[in-house]
């Protein structure tokens, strides 16, 4: 069992504090919002194990900083490649593990999940959408920018869980034209569960925890257990064909799974 001590201060991107088992994380870089690179797609695998791991945690919520969940890619994090570069398996690996602990860790935590969208996200927003529950800010938009709209095979989960979410046309239709959804339209379309102010957000995530943390903690944990099984094996079954075939198809310029 890991303690909150442990692990509390361990990851460069992440603060968290925690209060009565309910376990707030807040996604960032130099305390500002946080800008996808290397380094998060290298920390968040391990910092969801261990909040895995520690059975004091009964709730979680995760935010982001600032007025956007999570901006784009970092390019110093990434670097850029030649267009005659090709990349090798042992690069490719690398990118492969650290994908698939970033969603399967994140579907490990056995204790419910609260995405506070706290303004908009175009890469990795699944990490918002893989929560139990979805509250986004007025101003949040989600989308896939990353991929198809940059040469990119959409392989390292987002396949798996926008057509889900959205239907299966319109989450393959989401993937292949880089479409932004408002807050309100994914609202409307059942990826988000509530829309409030900005400044109405994390109070309304913390009254939301404070109501589930009410219950026993084996009723928190199993029923996390149990909604998050057909995702869990719809990962198992698809993320690791669809990071195979991302690498296969990557080319000059790519930013991390």
């Amino acid at each position: 069992m890991t303690r909150f001590d442990d692990y509390a201060n361990k990851y460069r991107h992440l603060r968290m504090t925690r209060e009565n088992g309910i376990l707030e994380v807040t996604m960032h870089s130099d305390g500002r919002t946080l800008r996808w690179g290397g380094g998060p797609h290298g920390e968040f695998g391990n910092a969801f194990r261990d909040i895995a791991a520690d059975r004091d945690n009964r709730v979680v919520i995760l935010t982001g900083t600032g007025e956007a969940f999570i901006e784009p890619v970092d390019t110093s994090n990434v670097g850029r490649r030649l267009p005659t570069t090709s990349m090798s398996p042992q690069t490719w690996d690398e990118i492969y593990w650290n994908a698939k602990q970033l969603l399967m860790n994140l579907l490990e935590i056995e204790v419910p999940m609260i995405a506070a969208i706290n303004g908009p996200v175009n890469i990795h927003a699944e990490l918002g959408v893989l929560c139990d529950i979805v509250l986004a800010a007025e101003h949040a938009s989600f989308q896939d920018a990353p991929h198809f709209p940059n040469g990119l095979v959409p392989g390292d989960g987002v396949h798996v869980i926008w057509p889900l979410v959205l239907g299966i046309n319109r989450g393959r239709y989401f993937l292949l034209t880089g479409q932004t959804l408002s807050a309100r339209q994914a609202q409307d379309m059942g990826v988000v569960n509530e829309v409030l102010p900005r400044d109405a957000l994390l109070p309304r995530a913390r009254e939301l925890a404070a109501q589930l943390v009410t219950q026993p903690p084996l009723t928190l944990r199993y029923a996390r257990v149990l909604l998050t099984q057909r995702l869990k094996q719809l990962m198992l079954d698809q993320l690791g064909p669809g990071l195979a075939l991302q690498g296969l198809g990557a080319n000059a310029y790519w930013p991390p799974a």
